[in-house]
């Protein structure tokens, strides 16, 4: 426990090493003198427009600006920014008064005459710029601008001008013939100029004009670097870079002599439709605070507070690692590391949320996004977890294997075992199939109950009755009609037929053949009086069918080899029903089998493990079923599993609650983390991705609401970490070959809208008909296309990805990118399920056909047909009336 102590106080030293590493800090020249003019507007935050502007609010703006320059430029003279000119005065702040001119023209003459009234009551109006880029945004011709500054002209003592940006000038030379002076617009972001050639481009631009119209004033109008928003292709805002801008501008031009005024004095947050950055062009923010210094190095002021919240989060959720029996080094280093990596993304989290304004909008979508994001944190930290303990951590401890003979086991110990098999419109052969293996158990006592339910059909229950007969007395048979309760139901009528002297219930479904050995290897677990039960694996013998049931089988031994091994370690392992045995004292404490859900045997399992009872599981195959028969059966039975799964959550939750059951820490810890992992994972993927392609109009259309890395990298970071947990895991766990490992990765995909589709039904109802999984070639194909919805969605994202690429072309905004990326990464769980559907309609699915096409290979290049490999690894001869069709 000290060297993951010392891990951990090592991890956090990295942690903190890093921020030291990446703080910015430059040395800039300093500013010690008054601002010759800011930007000025004294609308309320949320508001364009507003006439009651409360003059008590502009005084303390212009006192607190009275500070930081000499001048006030204003943009209209109308709505409120008539107050200004006068109370600036109380502060000897002079004005250039502004005239706000649009399409508008009865507006424009109210503005104008308001204009020309501020000019002549107030003396510190030292000029009025009629009009601010509208030759620029087309809402008025270039003669018509100049009969209106004429207008002015002849009105007024002080110099008249427009504000237009700088190429505006340079192309309508008859517009800076009749002004007093040019007030050129000069900003470099808009422009997509770097942050370390902005002051550059300023100064060449001033210059540019000064050659163009020699003699003529030249006023930089509007100089300035946003202090946040979303980058415009090369122009990245951002605090660092806004206060490096503008001292080293304001150095350059008084150097030079340049006049200039600064866009602009305070944070305007109604300002959120200028494509993200409108609201932080302030070198106040919205609170009059300054954003920077202007003397001493340019630094973030609260990055070491920020570096502490990353630390301390990291730290806490390092603490966790502390509880874990025996970790090692390594494994106490990755889930150590991932923790700092998530207090990182908080403390980011926290320095937007504190640095950025919000209107209802955008706040309920961060608001909602975070709500969405910290369960997906916490899935990719479990799926870490899993990771470290498989790589790095100990080997399993609890597992019961076939080469490790269970210890303290009695001579002679051979409780008798009722083994129970349930069915209900089963193939006939397939069942017999299940029954003779039984009868070839290699151990002394046991009985098995045959109970088929709700099938009136002799076809498919007399024959099972008379071979019941012909194995002998240990098979008893059971025909019941009208069974309530589904497969519980039925158990329970085979409890009841049960022979009393039964200590232990065997549960097998009617399609598994299993291995002499299972009752001999795994019933001395019950030697000690606290098991209440021991669990094996499912596995399958048709996966050589097809190319989907070649996948699905390997998608299925993810879960055994994996998953119930490491839950295996904290007694928390999920009953699946088949190939389980359960002490009947555990069952009947327990309440024996409910119909109250449709996973029955999860169920119940949870229901034992609240008593208090141990569990055993082995991942040894002592038993082989038979895999759905087509893909419409195998999303079936996964949206039982998913419906069932929540039932279970809403009917066990209290038990989890402290005091309520015997359940230890680590169990509810598995259990929880499990549900999430499943069935929050799905859902919320399926979530995100609607609401993703509901902000992709916004995003590229409405210039708006674009989702910020903060929510967009912790979805790419979480995929990844899900991909690394599947690769790793089965590299690590389970035997199958790299091909099936990647058809295992999108079958696992493939149910995800399945899965969120059971979830979200089982919020609304209380309980659905239980479905059973076809099985043994009985069901066929359905006409219907079984991934439509998928279709949809999936093609819906990658349409999404392709709007916004192509509208970002000019932009190149890194976020748009980023979300397109995401986009297309949401969209594989859909195309997944689409793949295997197309396939399963497709030849090429059966591999029946890859062996004819062999044969008729070989016969055509005049070989001799061999044996042909099987999927798993066993060759499979070729019969000779293949070799006959072929030929």
């Amino acid at each position: 426990m000290r060297v993951v102590a010392a891990v951990l106080l090592l991890v956090s030293a990295l942690h903190a090493g890093i921020w030291g590493v990446l703080r910015d800090k430059e040395p800039a020249p300093d500013f010690k003198g008054l601002l010759p003019s800011l930007s000025y507007t004294p609308f309320e935050p949320g508001h364009v427009v507003d006439i009651n502007v409360d003059p008590n609010k502009i005084r303390a703006d212009m006192k607190k600006l009275s500070t930081l320059t000499r001048a006030i430029r204003s943009y209209s003279a109308t709505e409120g920014n008539e107050l200004v000119p006068p109370i600036a005065a109380e502060f000897g702040l002079k004005v250039t008064v502004g005239a706000w001119i649009d399409k508008d023209e009865d507006r424009n003459e109210r503005e104008i005459k308001a204009a020309i009234e501020l000019a002549r009551k107030n003396s510190n109006v030292n000029g009025i710029v009629v009009g601010n880029e509208v030759i620029f945004r087309g809402e008025q011709k270039v003669d018509d601008l100049i009969n209106k500054i004429k207008k002015v002209k002849g009105a007024v003592r002080v110099p008249v001008t427009t504000g237009e940006i700088w190429n505006i000038w340079r192309d309508f030379p008859d517009l800076a013939s009749n002004v007093d002076f040019i007030a050129a617009h000069v900003l470099p972001y808009w422009e997509n100029f770097r942050s370390d050639q902005a002051v550059d481009q300023a100064v060449d631009r001033y210059e540019l004009l000064r050659k163009l119209f020699p003699g003529k004033r030249i006023v930089i109008a509007e100089f300035g670097w946003p202090s946040a928003g979303y980058n415009l292709r090369n122009a990245d805002p951002g605090p660092f870079k806004q206060a490096l801008i503008l001292r080293n501008f304001v150095t350059r031009a008084e150097a030079i002599g340049m006049e200039y005024n600064i866009v602009e004095a305070i944070d305007q947050p109604w300002k959120f439709f200028e494509g993200g950055v409108g609201p932080y062009w302030g070198i106040l923010n919205a609170s009059r605070e300054p954003k920077f210094a202007w003397t001493g190095p340019v630094e973030n002021p609260d990055y070491w507070k920020l570096m502490g919240i990353a630390l301390l989060v990291g730290i806490l959720l390092s603490l966790p690692i502390l509880r874990l029996e025996k970790p090692t080094a390594k494994q106490a280093f990755l889930l150590s590391a991932a923790a700092n990596g998530v207090g990182a993304w908080a403390a980011t989290v926290f320095a937007f949320w504190n640095s950025h304004y919000f209107i209802f909008g955008s706040a309920f979508a961060l608001t909602l996004g975070m709500i969405l994001l910290v369960p997906l944190v916490l899935i990719a930290m479990a799926r870490i977890d899993e990771i470290a303990a498989v790589a790095f951590g100990r080997r399993p401890q609890r597992l019961l294997t076939k080469s490790k003979p269970i210890e303290n086991v009695p001579e002679n110990y051979y409780p008798k075992v009722s083994i129970h098999i349930p069915a209900y419109f089963e193939p006939v052969e397939m069942l017999k199939q299940t029954l003779d293996a039984l009868s070839r158990l290699n151990y002394p006592n046991y009985e098995c109950v045959v109970i088929i339910n709700n099938t009136p059909d002799p076809a498919f229950w007399q024959p099972i009755q008379d071979h019941c007969r012909a194995l002998g007395e240990r098979f008893k048979f059971i025909n019941a009609e009208k069974v309530q309760g589904f497969k519980a139901g039925a158990l329970r009528i085979a409890m009841d037929r049960t022979a009393a002297d039964a200590e232990i219930i065997g549960i097998l479904d009617a399609d598994y053949v299993v291995d002499p050995d299972w009752l001999k290897d795994l019933v001395p677990a019950f030697a000690d009086p606290r098991v209440g039960l021991v669990q094996a694996p499912q596995e399958h013998r048709d996966g050589n069918l097809s190319i989907m049931h070649y996948i699905m089988n390997g998608e299925y031994a993810g879960f055994f080899d994996i998953g119930m091994v490491q839950r295996n370690e904290a007694n928390a392992i999920i009953v699946h029903g088949t190939m389980c045995l359960i002490r009947r004292a555990a069952m009947d404490m327990a309440g024996g089998w409910s119909s109250d859900t449709i996973c029955e045997d999860s169920d119940l399992g949870l229901a034992i493990q609240e008593l208090g009872w141990i569990t055993h599981y082995t991942n040894h195959r002592y038993g082989q079923g038979l895999l759905p028969d087509t893909y419409e059966a195998f999303k079936k039975q996964r949206h039982r599993w998913a419906y069932g799964g929540l039932q279970i959550v809403k009917k066990h939750w209290r038990f989890f609650l402290p005091g309520r059951s015997r359940l230890t820490p680590d169990q509810k810890r598995e259990y929880g983390l499990g549900w999430l992992n499943w069935l929050g994972a799905e859902s919320l993927g399926v979530v995100v991705a609607l609401l993703n392609l509901v902000w992709v109009p916004i995003v590229a259309f409405a210039d708006i609401a674009i989702p910020d890395k903060i929510l967009t990298l912790p979805i790419i970071g979480a995929f990844i970490v899900s991909l690394a947990h599947f690769l790793s895991m089965y590299r690590a766990r389970v035997a199958i070959r790299p091909g099936q490992m990647l058809g295992a990765m999108i079958a696992a995909m493939s149910v995800q809208w399945t899965v969120s589709r059971a979830v979200a039904q089982g919020l609304i109802t209380e309980h659905i008909a239980f479905a059973r999984t076809s099985k043994g070639g009985l069901s066929r194909m359905s006409i219907e296309f079984q991934a439509f919805w998928e279709a949809v969605i999936g093609t819906l994202l990658v349409i999404g990805a392709g709007v916004l690429i192509a509208s970002n072309s000019f932009r190149q905004i890194t976020e748009i990118y980023i979300f397109a990326g995401v986009l297309v990464l949401q969209s594989l769980p859909f195309l997944a399920a689409v793949a295997i559907a197309v396939l399963e309609l497709s030849r090429i699915n059966s591999f029946q056909f890859w062996r004819d096409s062999a044969i008729r290979t070989a016969e055509l290049i005049g070989l001799r047909p061999v044996a042909l490999p099987h999927p798993g690894g066993t060759p499979q001869p070729v019969p000779s009336e293949v070799r006959r069709e072929a030929n």
